[in-house]
């Protein structure tokens, strides 16, 4: 038994048909009349006529190659040119197979010969045009996709930074993670970790608020600037004041605001001196002990108030010893898909679970909780005397 065609379309189908010919327009209404679910046909029997009646119901274009304001290749192309999101199925009536291959070269999902037409053919020519336009629209998106990947990727890496770190008497580690709202884009989130010629370590984490590339360039920019001031030399209100006079010229918006920590261990690494800018308080393990860093602040954000000062936090880190520095995208994380955030007694709760910090582990467990998706963007730095 010969196998019948299907004589099917998709529901709800609109067509837009450009064709000057009464009576090839009455062959094709006439294929489609007998289809399950026949179509609703829009006939413009111009290319001009035809960008009038284009809306954004129509799934498929049928388009004659030899219309009265266009031939040929030509006809196509403005049709591709009008409607680069729909199928378009070329209908000709010369019996050429290469400008078949021309047509398709040129961007059509299909041809067919008017001499040729039925109704099965023609359904399933609709149908399959259709298909192939839905895959070459994905395949596209994919395509960007990756394209914007490897970008961010590209970015990532010429922004973020190589610590300069001489000393192995420490253990470092960093995480730099864009939320999902970024689509894999750098954010306003940074770090940095320079050695000093007297041996001091000097660690900085910040967080522009904000999402976008103008925070990436800023926090870019902010980061650069403190690498640059504690290699000249500056430390303290000193350097965190030209930070803030930085900020200030930089930024879009007088709105825009930014909170960091910054630590500089002596180079004996037996004690460190903090600045908590309006920022998530550091993290210490001290004999086995989790505990913040202080839980006083040194004062509000960069770029609130002008001329501020901002107060030294000094602790006595011992022999043994981990620091955690983080921005808020680590205790801002929902747990469970809840409501409830993890905070801070909640980050210290999964270090003492895993009995020390190691970021990787960390992280993950983060985003176990936080259902695999971190909403804000996240930077942490972790050194550990060995």
């Amino acid at each position: 038994m010969v196998p019948t065609l299907s004589h099917s379309l998709p529901d709800l189908l609109t067509l837009l048909l450009i064709e000057d010919d009464p009576e090839d327009k009455f062959l094709v209404e006439e294929s489609l009349s007998t289809a399950r679910r026949p179509p609703k046909i829009i006939w413009a029997r111009s290319l001009a006529e035809g960008r009038e009646r284009l809306t954004s119901e129509v799934s498929c274009v049928l388009v004659d190659l030899s219309l009265p304001d266009a031939h040929g290749l030509e006809a196509l192309e403005h049709v591709l040119e009008m409607a680069p999101e729909t199928a378009v199925l070329v209908l000709t009536g010369l019996n050429d197979v290469q400008v078949g291959v021309d047509a398709m070269a040129a961007g059509a999902q299909d041809y067919l010969l008017k001499q040729d037409v039925d109704g099965p053919l023609l359904a399933r020519a609709i149908r399959y045009a259709i298909e192939r336009k839905r895959g070459d629209l994905a395949q596209r998106e994919l395509v960007a996709e990756r394209l914007l990947s490897a970008e961010a990727a590209r970015l990532e890496h010429g922004l973020l930074p190589v610590p300069m770190l001489r000393t192995e008497a420490l253990a470092h580690e960093t995480c730099y993670l864009p939320g999902q709202r970024q689509a894999g884009l750098l954010a306003g989130d940074f770090w940095d970790t320079v050695q000093t010629p007297d041996g001091a370590v000097h660690v900085l984490v910040g967080d522009v608020c904000g999402h976008g590339p103008d925070e990436a360039a800023l926090g870019a920019a902010l980061r650069i600037a403190w690498r640059t001031l504690t290699i000249a030399g500056l430390d303290g209100n000193r350097l965190l004041g030209t930070m803030d006079t930085l900020l200030r010229n930089e930024r879009n918006s007088p709105e825009i605001f930014t909170t960091l920590c910054t630590a500089t261990i002596a180079p004996d690494l037996g004690s460190a001196r903090f600045y908590v800018v309006g920022h998530p308080p550091p993290l210490v393990i001290r004999d086995g002990e989790v505990n913040v860093v202080t839980d006083t602040p040194s004062g509000p954000p960069l770029g609130i108030f002008k001329d501020m000062r901002w107060t030294p936090v000094d602790i006595t880190l011992g022999g043994a010893w981990s620091l955690l520095l983080y921005t808020d995208g680590l205790i801002e994380a929902t747990v469970g898909g809840g409501r409830d955030l993890l905070g801070t007694d909640g980050l210290i709760g999964l270090i003492r679970e895993q009995g020390g910090i190691d970021l990787d582990r960390l992280i993950a467990r983060v985003k176990e909780l936080h259902k695999d998706a971190l909403t804000d963007d996240l930077a942490a730095v972790a050194l550990s005397k060995r």
